[in-house]
């Protein structure tokens, strides 16, 4: 049912006339009128929520009366179930598993790359609900055949990590990275694959000391010559050089920052778009989108600004991971409220990924902050709802 028949349903049940709802709306009766009949439209959210504390209903009433309930309860009970399963430790106790509990180890592999593209295409529901028991899986495999599994379990525990980082879960997000970094140990390439999901999520309460992690573990998977060197490897150093620039910028060093984000530019250049070595996604659309998020994390809002109308112009935004994508949206919605336009973040916030805003708690707080803005899209409203932020 179209906005206006729903006021036009509500004024009738609450027994008032056109002329009386208009009067105590502040209106014409005519622009009632052509509210009701749909010939002029509603979009702003204070006039919503005038209209339905008039009316005295709810206002995701008047644009979505199937809005569903906060899914925060399964996604708190999804993570519980990531932290028992990583809480086993068979590995450890060198506990012997029974040979009918292990799948084998190609089958492991492709359900550890499922896991990838599924985290890729932002279908954080499926992952959660899948990821303990992929991770139980992967851990006995480990245990049974250590060098066929070595791999797949760092490969395992790097999603984990990224989506525990993504769903605001920190600590947890620690144990991940910290184990594929030890199982990795030994293979330049496989520690640098880890130290990316390390470098997330020591971005978020140890920025100072993740720089030199990170250029550690770059510089040293690094080719010798860059100029011949395997897109792969160059790949690998790229993203850990844009965490250490994400790093410095956290704790303003600004001069750290832009040297970092330069060689990491110039490797994507090297790189070229359209590739997702070891799941980087790294490329010149990528580092693009990188310093946007630079600029943002030290304060320069119209560079942030430009830095993301070039990355969503570029040919190779398209080829980004639906991740990557929403993820960019999410911090260029950040980026226009501290330049106080509500109104665009609201857009970018429905231009993501549904999942990225129902699942990751910084993008809930951007939705938060446009909903306390009259000028918020009054489509963004039915998303606050079933997130249970506050409308008007």
């Amino acid at each position: 049912m179209p906005i206006g028949r729903r006021v036009a349903y509500w004024r009738g049940r609450r027994r008032m006339s056109q002329q009386v709802f208009a009067d105590r709306v502040g209106k014409s009766k005519s622009w009632v009128d052509k509210i009701e009949r749909g010939a002029r439209s509603l979009n702003k959210i204070s006039t919503i929520a005038d209209i339905a504390a008039i009316l005295r209903i709810d206002p995701a009433i008047l644009l979505d009366r199937d809005t569903q309930p906060s899914d925060t309860g399964e996604r708190a009970y999804g993570v519980e179930r990531v932290r028992a399963a990583l809480s086993t430790y068979e590995m450890a106790l060198d506990r012997r598993v029974p040979g009918r509990d292990v799948l084998p180890a190609a089958q492991l592999a492709a359900s550890v790359e499922h896991a990838w593209t599924t985290y890729q295409h932002a279908r954080y529901p499926q992952l959660i609900e899948g990821l303990p028991d992929l991770v139980v899986a992967v851990q006995r495999g480990y245990v049974r055949e250590p060098r066929a599994m070595r791999v797949s379990l760092v490969e395992m525990y790097r999603v984990t990590a990224s989506l525990l980082v993504k769903l605001g879960e920190t600590e947890l997000a620690w144990l991940a990275a910290d184990r594929a970094m030890t199982i990795a140990t030994g293979d330049a390439v496989l520690v640098a694959a880890a130290a990316v999901q390390l470098g997330q999520v020591m971005r978020a309460g140890r920025a100072r000391s993740a720089v030199p992690i990170m250029l550690a573990a770059a510089y040293r998977v690094a080719p010798p010559d860059l100029e011949g060197g395997p897109a792969a490897q160059l790949s690998l150093c790229g993203t850990l050089l844009v965490q250490a620039a994400l790093a410095a910028a956290q704790h303003g060093d600004e001069k750290a920052t832009a040297r970092l984000i330069d060689e990491a530019v110039e490797l994507a250049a090297r790189v070229g778009d359209g590739h997702d070595y070891h799941r980087t996604g790294f490329g010149p659309t990528a580092s693009a989108a990188a310093r946007m998020l630079v600029a943002l994390e030290l304060g320069d809002t119209g560079e942030a600004l430009a830095w993301h109308e070039k990355t969503v112009g570029s040919v190779g935004w398209r080829w980004l991971p639906a991740e990557h994508r929403a993820a960019h949206l999410v911090d260029a919605a950040r980026a226009h409220l501290q330049a106080d336009e509500p109104a665009a973040a609201g857009k970018l916030l429905l231009e993501a990924a549904p999942a990225e805003v129902r699942y990751r708690p910084v993008a809930r707080d951007v939705l938060a902050q446009v909903m306390r803005s009259p000028d918020a899209p009054s489509a963004i409203i039915p998303l606050a709802v079933a997130l249970q932020v506050p409308v008007g």
